[in-house]
């Protein structure tokens, strides 16, 4: 990734009251979602100098460097803007082809059908083996 000499282009993004802007992870190789996130300033900034993704956990309440703790990094790609600069959508190389905290290939794994969700996405890698026993998120 290219950072500009200047900052302005941060001051493009349309930030919400908190100072976030959502996210969407798109994987380059199959354009499946595999997530949604949050970015703060900082986080953006990061995500395109070092080319991996960055993002703001809300739960965590601090940056989030995606495949910290389970090595399943988000090689970034290209980052866009949409048309009101208020949300951002990245396409990734999802490193190990897991990027839900679940172990499996993306987050969006539960479908709606008949009254319920069902999960229609198997667990690749079991958390526990992904974590070594800690609790955490990718």
């Amino acid at each position: 990734m290219n950072e500009s000499g200047s900052e302005n282009w941060l001051d493009a993004i349309r930030w919400d009251a908190t100072g976030l802007v959502p996210v969407i992870a798109q994987e380059v190789k199959s354009g499946k979602v595999l997530m949604f996130a949050w970015m703060n300033r900082e986080a953006l900034a990061r995500t395109v100098a070092t080319g991996e993704a960055v993002y703001w956990s809300r739960s965590r309440g601090r940056l989030w460097h995606k495949g910290e703790e389970s090595g399943h990094v988000q090689k970034v790609l290209d980052i866009r803007t949409d048309c009101d600069s208020d949300a951002l959508l990245i396409a990734i190389e999802q490193v190990g082809g897991i990027a839900c905290h679940t172990g499996r290939h993306g987050c969006f794994f539960q479908r709606y059908a008949d009254g319920h969700w069902e999960s229609v996405e198997p667990v690749l890698k079991h958390p526990r083996d992904i974590y070594k026993g800690r609790a955490g998120k990718t």
